[in-house]
């Protein structure tokens, strides 16, 4: 039995419609009683790693409240050094979408992930492209389905990533320009893969979406 463990939901995103998303994403896998997935909230993440799940998945920005001149952020030094420490030992994590969004591009968690979200113009058709693995080592990078691309109606995230130290599998076009939009690499004895689409349920629940999400999962939880 794997066991998965998600924090989802912030003042963009609401929490529902993430939920239905994943669950959506693993529904066969969760119907054949061969893995459990619970939510915690991000103020019990720390003790809830203590019980070492096979992968975490992280859907929740670090603003509380990005909206109010001067946010307040719930990733603490504490949380921040139990996330470190569940991968490093051999966790997996699921960064997803704005689980890059809004951490501090020095701190501990972003040298993890190694990028983050910088921006993205007002939604538009994106398209979200896989890419060939340049590693045949799935045990350190995940290799995508190259038939899992699609199109939508989406945020165009633009991110930072250290493409040097990290395996990137998929890319991303719109007119406002090229970015990536997936990677994957070790950390200590873990596995990290991090995600930017979908911002929206439309395609959140799309065939090709969920397949690739259950995928990441997967990957990260050694299943």
């Amino acid at each position: 039995m794997h066991r998965l463990l998600a924090v989802v939901g912030d003042y963009y995103h609401p929490e529902s419609a993430i939920q239905e998303g994943l669950e959506e994403s693993l529904a066969s896998w969760l119907a054949s009683g061969n893995v459990s997935l619970a939510y915690t909230t991000a103020d019990h993440l720390a003790k809830a790693l203590l019980d070492k799940p096979d992968a975490v998945i992280l859907f929740k920005d670090d603003k509380i409240n990005p909206a109010d001149e001067n946010p307040a952020h719930w990733l603490d030094s504490e949380t921040e050094q139990a996330m470190l420490q569940y991968v490093y030992e051999g966790g997996g994590w699921f960064s997803w979408h704005s689980g890059l969004a809004s951490y501090p591009e020095d701190g501990a968690y972003i040298s993890m992930t190694r990028g983050y979200f910088k921006y993205h113009p007002e939604q538009k058709l994106v398209r979200f492209e896989p890419v060939a693995s340049h590693s045949s080592d799935s045990t350190n990078h995940f290799a995508v389905n190259p038939a899992l691309g699609f199109e939508s109606m989406e945020e165009h995230y633009f991110v930072s990533c250290d493409e040097a130290n990290t395996n990137v599998f998929m890319r991303t076009y719109s007119e406002d320009g090229e970015s990536i939009g997936g990677w994957s690499h070790p950390y200590g004895k873990g596995r990290v893969c991090c995600l930017t689409p979908a911002h929206n349920l439309h395609t959140l629940i799309l065939t090709e979406m969920k397949q690739l999400v259950e995928a990441c999962i997967r990957w990260c939880a050694r299943a």
